[in-house]
C-alpha cells in the first residue's frame, strides 16, 4: 500500500473525528470509523481497505481510544465498577472467541449491519430510566448483564468493534443506567473488550502496521477532548447525537449490501 501524505491525513482524519465522538458519547469509535475507512480512501482514489483489514485497524485503534476516554472519566462516581466487572468481563472473552474467527468480507459487512441495526431500534425506543445527579447506590440485574455482554462481544470481535454503540442503547434501555454512567462506563467496558479483539485480530495476521499507529495517534489526541466536551453537554443531546450516528450508519451499511 503507497506511503502517501494525502493518504495519511485522511487515516489520521478518520481517527481524530471519530475518536472525539467516541469520547464525547461513550463509544469506541467503530461505528463510525469503520465505514468511514471502508469508504473514504477509495473515494479518494487510494486503494480500499478489505472489511477484515478495516476490523483489525479499527480494533487496535478502539483499544486506545477508549483508554484515552477513560483517563478523562476517572475523576468522579461517573464509572460504575460493578457494571464495567459484569460486562467487561464477559464482553472481553466474547470479543476474543468473536475476534480469532476468520470470516469472509461479506459476513464481516452483514454481522456489523445487523448490530448497528439493533443498536438502532434500541436507541429510539423509551428509555425508563431516571437521569439523577447522585450516581452512588446504582442496581441492575447482573444475569441480564453478563448475558448480553457475552453475546455483545463475540458479534463485536468478529467485526473489530468493541460493541461500545450496542452496550450503551442496552444499559439505558434494558439496564436502565443513567445515560452519563452509562457513557463513563461504556469507555471503561469497551476498553476491557478491545483487548480481545485486538489479539484475536493480531493473531489472525489481519494487523495493517502504519495505519493502526495512524490512527492510534488520532485517538490519543480525539478522544480526551470529546470526553471533556461531553461531560459539558446536555444528557438529551448525547442520547440524539449517540441515535443519529448509529441510524445514519445502518442506512448507509444495509443500502450497500441490499443495492
Amino acid at each position: 500500500m503507497e506511503l502517501d501524505i494525502g493518504w495519511l491525513l485522511i487515516l489520521f482524519g478518520v481517527g481524530f473525528t471519530g475518536s472525539f465522538i467516541s469520547g464525547m458519547v461513550g463509544i469506541g469509535g467503530s461505528i463510525i470509523k469503520y465505514p468511514m475507512l471502508l469508504y473514504i480512501p477509495p473515494m479518494m482514489g487510494f486503494v480500499a481497505f478489505t472489511a477484515q483489514e478495516v476490523s483489525a485497524v479499527s480494533a487496535i485503534q478502539v483499544f486506545f481510544a477508549t483508554l484515552a476516554g477513560m483517563f478523562a472519566y476517572r475523576k468522579g462516581s461517573l464509572i460504575n465498577k460493578k457494571l464495567v466487572l459484569y460486562m467487561g468481563v464477559p464482553i472481553v472473552i466474547g470479543s476474543f472467541i468473536g475476534g480469532s474467527k476468520f470470516l469472509p468480507d461479506s459476513a464481516i459487512n452483514l454481522t456489523y449491519a445487523v448490530m448497528a441495526l439493533i443498536a438502532a431500534v434500541m436507541m429510539f425506543l423509551p428509555k425508563r430510566g431516571v437521569e439523577r445527579e447522585d450516581y452512588s447506590g446504582i442496581t441492575f440485574n447482573k444475569v441480564i448483564a453478563s448475558v448480553t455482554a457475552a453475546i455483545v462481544g463475540v458479534l463485536s470481535g468478529i467485526v473489530g468493534a468493541a460493541g461500545a454503540f450496542i452496550t450503551v442503547p442496552i444499559m439505558l434501555v434494558i439496564l436502565k443506567i443513567p445515560t452519563r454512567v452509562a457513557i463513563a462506563s461504556s469507555l471503561a467496558i469497551t476498553f476491557i473488550s478491545s483487548i480481545g479483539s485486538t489479539v484475536g485480530k493480531m493473531m489472525g495476521g489481519h494487523m495493517l502496521l502504519i495505519p493502526s499507529i495512524v490512527m492510534v495517534v488520532a485517538s490519543i489526541l480525539g478522544s480526551p477532548v470529546g470526553a471533556k466536551v461531553g461531560k459539558r453537554m446536555n444528557v438529551k443531546v448525547l442520547q440524539w447525537i449517540l441515535a443519529t450516528l448509529v441510524t445514519a450508519t445502518v442506512i448507509k451499511i444495509w443500502y450497500d449490501i441490499l443495492a
